[in-house]
């Protein structure tokens, strides 16, 4: 049965998509069989894999919404073993139709009872909010990825992101474990992110990566192509350091 990773921070800008789509095309690289599904109405992670929106016959929207299978929905991307759910505008909507709906914190869980006997990862891309498809999304999981930018600000949001998935933990889904922080954006020339990162190790421990996510132009030009950096320039250090970050969660895995 395949495990579930819920990658989530309420907080923008955090490197969220680029860590689902480069972790999961990485895992994917490495012979796992993987699913991404894209829980984010703004579809990024569905064009970063060069899938148009507007060609898919289904998006997550239905299979929540409209009670559709996630097991057909699913399409191929560009990475070989890499098939995606994806999403579209439209599921901005989703919260307001699943709001008078019986265990609406589950709808998600039990779609992907269906399919996770398919796959040896499912990642799941959230938005950056802690709304009713980001609870969905930890409540399906079995754990959690925090990336945090290496910048101060970043670090604020933590306890409000940590609260939520106490609660979830406790009323929704015991089993979820947070697999890790992840420092994003990171440049070792500046102070301020070294300072963050060993502050993230003093509070955190071991729940934090040893793999860092180094700013690199590779990395962000990818999704305009289509493509993960892993086959966009394999050689950059943004490639380079999501297939250190999928050795490491394999690893954390005992795989």
């Amino acid at each position: 049965m395949g495990k579930v990773i819920t990658i989530a921070n309420q907080k923008g800008g955090v490197g969220k998509t680029t860590t689902s789509i480069n972790l999961a095309a990485s895992l994917a690289t490495l012979s796992k069989k993987v699913l991404i599904i894209d829980a984010d109405p703004q579809a990024n992670a569905t064009s970063g894999l060069g899938v148009d929106p507007r060609k898919m016959t289904s998006s997550i929207y239905e299979c929540l919404v409209d009670d559709y299978p996630l097991r057909g929905a699913e399409c191929k991307t560009c990475v070989k073993n890499l098939e995606l759910i994806g999403s579209r505008i439209d599921l901005v909507g989703a919260e307001l139709e699943l709001i008078n709906r019986d265990n609406r914190e589950q709808v998600l869980k039990h779609l992907l009872a269906d399919i996770r006997d398919k796959y040896d990862y499912i990642i799941i891309d959230c938005s950056p909010s802690l709304g009713l498809i980001t609870v969905n999304a930890l409540t399906a999981a079995d754990s959690v990825i925090i990336p945090v930018q290496a910048e101060y600000f970043a670090l604020e949001g933590i306890s409000k992101l940590l609260n939520t998935i106490r609660i979830i933990k406790s009323k929704l889904n015991r089993g979820l474990e947070i697999e890790g922080f992840l420092l994003t954006m990171y440049d070792a020339r500046l102070r301020l992110a070294n300072q963050i990162y060993e502050e993230l190790k003093s509070h955190f421990g071991d729940m934090v990566f040893n793999t860092v996510i180094p700013r690199n132009i590779k990395l962000s030009e990818a999704p305009s192509h289509g493509l993960p950096a892993i086959l966009y320039d394999p050689e950059s250090k943004g490639a380079t350091s999501h297939m250190q970050l999928a050795k490491e969660l394999l690893s954390r895995n005992d795989v």
